[in-house]
């Protein structure tokens, strides 16, 4: 098993962060499918103001390419992405389009 840790901003506005928190009460069946197809086998996330902090655990397949790749494929996964795209916004340093950021482990109590 793997673990990925990843940072993405929301937009500073608590109506959008509102709405954006109801739709993560509610995730569409086709979303939560396609994220347990790639080999995520636990996903949570996290706020701050608006910033958000997402753990992931995957299985030892699991790649961020290949799922890029599913996603890609996946017109729900697409919809949901634009929808989404409407709450968050680029974390300073992002580059054009870059979402979620991974983030670099600096301490572990037991590694």
């Amino acid at each position: 098993m793997k673990r990925y840790c990843l940072a993405l901003d929301l937009k500073d506005d608590a109506s959008l962060i509102k709405e954006y928190e109801e739709h993560h009460r509610k995730v569409w069946p086709e979303i939560l499918k396609s994220i347990k197809d790639a080999g995520i086998q636990q996903m949570e996330i996290y706020r701050i103001g608006n910033r958000l902090f997402m753990i992931m655990e995957t299985n030892d397949d699991f790649t961020f390419e290949r799922k890029a790749k599913m996603d890609e494929a996946n017109r729900k996964v697409q919809e949901w992405e634009e929808l989404m795209w409407n709450y968050q916004q680029a974390m300073p340093g992002s580059k054009q389009g870059e979402k979620w950021r991974l983030t670099e482990r600096i301490f572990a109590l037991n590694p």
